[in-house]
């Protein structure tokens, strides 16, 4: 993969994950901290997952076209407790003009299964005046 992120993505920067992009695939990677707690202390699912399915889609469309999630659907298999590094690596399974399907897979770093995951984004045209991606 050798797209470089999207160079406005303030969300990317305050969760602290790393993205790579490229031909329909993507991959997410954060270490678990305070920010991604929920109230039980352990990870608040989606974000990881999320954000690589919206890259892998961004991977194919247009420079005048950005995307908006439709629907995700998580399974989260284990708990991922703080200092647990997770890497997504989604991938567009079918993509249409105005519909990307997607799939995810999120391991920690011994490989296991954390989290498994479909999606679907609209493809949507660029607001006026946006910056090239």
């Amino acid at each position: 993969m050798t797209t470089p992120p999207p160079p406005n993505f303030p969300l990317r920067s305050f969760l602290g994950f790393e993205l790579d992009r490229g031909e329909g695939r993507a991959t997410a990677t954060m270490t678990v901290g305070d920010p991604h707690l929920n109230p039980n202390a352990v990870a608040h699912g989606a974000a990881v997952g999320n954000t690589a399915m919206g890259a892998a889609t961004v991977s194919i469309l247009d420079d005048d076209h950005r995307c908006a999630t439709i629907e995700t659907q998580m399974r989260f298999l284990r708990a991922a407790f703080p200092g647990t590094v997770l890497h997504a690596e989604a991938s567009v399974m079918s993509a249409g003009r105005r519909v990307v399907h997607l799939e995810a897979k999120v391991t920690d770093s011994s490989g296991a299964l954390v989290a498994a995951a479909t999606g679907s984004f609209a493809v949507i045209p660029a607001p006026p005046g946006a910056s090239p991606r």
